[in-house]
């Protein structure tokens, strides 16, 4: 069967079909009221039969729910006298020093907030039993809200599950529900909670549009990527939403460590410019996973890939602030209308705009020529900002010139500033690694961040306008279990925590087998989430044994924070990744021939005479092309900027050095 990779973006919906060893690359305006009409318009332009097709999909379907408030009607189940317990959360500031916040609302109206009996101890002992008249009272209660899904939150279910199972076998047929003991079997009794509400919400949600999926494309084999960067079965997909949140980045990093690998290349800093925002990441072989991960304002502590995201992409609107300065994003164009450029209705001018109109970008060239932009459209819209900013002509610009570089200039310090947060600020020196950009606007930008971070050396990967579609068939068909397990780590002998590793194993075979995957092809990785006595927070560490891991755990926070401690080392969860193959195979590699063909030139604003104008496809393996230039290929374009120099490898990326 044909593999096709799909990534739905805010603006693009980005396929990449693997077949006989080739690689085809397409792209189609995302729906967001619809997102499968983009899909099932793809593969109609690709001409596929959905029959012969075995699909990964990053959706943004559960992220846009929680984003935008839209999910499912939803109860909340918890125990007697802790029905506030969403809406109290950890009475974290988010301004430290402002002792008047305003309130928040709840993320639960307080009357879909249910109590019940089923109350354990920390120690697991029973408190407070769950009875029949219980369960009676909130099977009524439960129908009387006219919901659609219940989350169940007890106290301490990780311990023990049946009162939560007892609950969910009670309830009404049809509805949704999700149990946090199955959600996330971890501690803490608030992030727990939301992460079973946010399941519960967004999971009809998700399974809607999976059935409107599945229904457009009869026969096809259908899987979705998870936040922790394995994919799962489409069918399974909808029990665990929460773990589809950060469905789309996974695959961008999945790709990224799967070209760098390839390439020989080693720790890779990330950033992803799409047309709505911007995701910056650490790859150091694979990407870094984190329970402290948060959406709109939420914790969602299940395990996702550790990234940064801020509101800065082709599609950010500059605008001017109250004080009259200019500002860039988080507020964007989206795919309709998109940028002014686009010519679909958009007025305000946008960071793709300030491109076009600097020359970086071409309007004839615009995803290989399949759509042409309207260059004096953008040149009137930044003309009219500029005036604004009383902007004059000065040094050869016109005020639109003026105006698109400031644009550029503040979307840069912008994702800097991010890759910065990722790196710099996790005591890791940026300048030993290599700045990975993809995207469908990353190249435009790679050169300007890299010597924002000091950083001499940069990857813009083969496809890298369809680098997250990529990752999706590189990314590994699995899952990651946890349970919590906490202790002194002392305490515990090797065989124990050997025992629980496999038991967790044990119990992620029987699922992955039910989806078809032969357990002989499994990979396990095992590690445990370790922490100082009074801590609040972990850090994960390989499994080697008790007395190595411990010592690990004392050199990774020295590393991390500076220090160590004389404190005990207490175990706090178990996690094992169990992973197959991946779909795709080796990645094809290309022989074009150097050549001593002239290029093109075009002008650029700022440089004083025209530069070169390189098709990707053009440049011969090895061959070093110096900057100022363009270089253009179907799904994105690359701004080479002076003191810059490129060479392509033997899988045609480009690999820039700063001279």
């Amino acid at each position: 069967m044909a593999l096709l990779g799909i990534d739905t973006g805010g603006t693009f919906t980005d396929f990449v079909l693997w077949h006989e060893g080739r690689l085809r690359v397409h792209k189609v305006a995302s729906t967001p009221a619809a997102p499968e009409q983009a899909i099932l318009r793809g593969v109609e332009e690709l001409g596929l039969a959905p029959a012969e097709l075995s699909i990964v999909h990053g959706s943004t379907v559960a992220t846009n729910a929680v984003l935008e408030g839209k999910g499912a009607r939803t109860a909340f189940v918890t125990n007697r006298g802790f029905r506030d317990l969403l809406g109290i959360g950890r009475q974290a500031r988010s301004a430290l020093y402002d002792l008047q916040p305003p309130p928040a609302p709840p993320p639960v109206p307080p009357a879909l907030c249910l109590e019940t009996g089923g109350r354990l101890g920390a120690d697991g002992a029973l408190i407070e039993p769950l009875t029949a008249a219980d369960l009676d009272a909130l099977r009524a209660a439960v129908a009387e809200l006219d919901v659609e899904a219940v989350a169940v939150n007890l106290l301490f279910s990780y311990l023990d599950a049946g009162a939560e199972r007892a609950i969910a076998a009670a309830l009404p047929p049809g509805l949704f529900v999700s149990l946090s003991s199955a959600v996330l079997p971890l501690m803490g009794e608030y992030e727990r909670g939301v992460a079973t509400w946010l399941n519960a919400r967004v999971g009809p949600v998700v399974n809607g549009y999976l059935g409107r999926l599945g229904a457009g494309l009869p026969g096809a084999g259908i899987a979705v990527m998870q936040s922790s960067g394995e994919t799962v079965a489409a069918d399974a997909a909808g029990d665990g939403a929460v773990r589809l949140l950060l469905s789309g980045p996974a695959g961008g990093l999945a790709g990224a460590g799967y070209v760098a690998a390839a390439a020989g290349l080693g720790r890779l800093l990330t950033f992803d410019m799409g047309g709505t925002s911007t995701d910056v990441a650490l790859v150091d072989g694979a990407p870094r996973l984190t329970l402290e991960g948060r959406i709109g304002g939420l914790p969602v502590a299940v395990p996702m890939v550790d990234m940064h995201t801020i509101g800065a992409g082709g599609g950010s609107i500059a605008r001017l602030d109250a004080g009259g300065a200019l500002q860039v994003g988080p507020a964007s164009a989206g795919a309709e209308p998109g940028p002014v450029c686009y010519g679909r209705g958009g007025r305000e001018p946008t960071v793709t705009d300030a491109n076009l109109v600097l020359g970086r970008l071409r309007a004839d060239a615009f995803l290989g020529g399949r759509m042409p932009l309207d260059l004096d459209a953008a040149r009137q819209a930044l003309a009219r900002l500029g005036q604004r900013l009383g902007l004059v002509p000065a040094a050869g610009e016109e005020p639109a010139e003026q105006a698109a570089r400031g644009i550029i200039d503040i979307v840069n310090e912008h994702m800097a500033q991010a890759l910065r947060v990722i790196s710099v600020q996790r005591g890791i020196d940026p300048t030993d690694g290599w700045l990975c950009c993809f995207g469908g606007a990353g190249g435009l930008h790679v050169c300007a961040l890299a010597q924002a971070l000091g950083m001499s050396r940069a990857l813009v990967p083969e496809r890298a306008g369809v680098l997250s579609a990529l990752g999706m068939l590189a990314a590994p068909p699995g899952r990651l279990l946890t349970r919590a397990w906490l202790g002194p780590l002392a305490e515990r002998s090797d065989a124990e925590v050997a025992a629980a590793l496999a038991a967790l194993a044990d119990r992620g075979r029987a699922t992955l087998s039910a989806e078809g995957i032969d357990p002989g092809d499994l990979r396990r990785e095992e590690s445990l989430d370790l922490r100082y006595r009074g801590q609040s927070y972990t850090l994960n560490l390989p499994w080697s044994g008790v007395a190595a891991t411990a010592a690990a755990f004392q050199e990774l926070h020295r590393a991390r924070y500076g220090h160590s401690l004389s404190l005990p080392v207490e175990l706090v969860s178990l996690r094992v990744r169990l992973t197959a193959p991946p779909r795709a195979a080796a990645l094809p590699t290309v022989d074009t021939p150097l050549s001593a063909a002239h290029a093109a030139t075009v002008p650029i604003a700022g440089c004083a005479a025209p530069v070169p104008l390189r098709q990707r496809a053009s440049i011969g393996v090895g061959e070093r092309l110096r900057g100022p230039a363009v270089i253009l290929d179907d799904v994105a374009t690359t701004w080479l900027a002076p003191d810059w120099e490129v060479e392509r490898d033997v899988f045609g990326n480009l690999l820039l050095r700063r001279r």
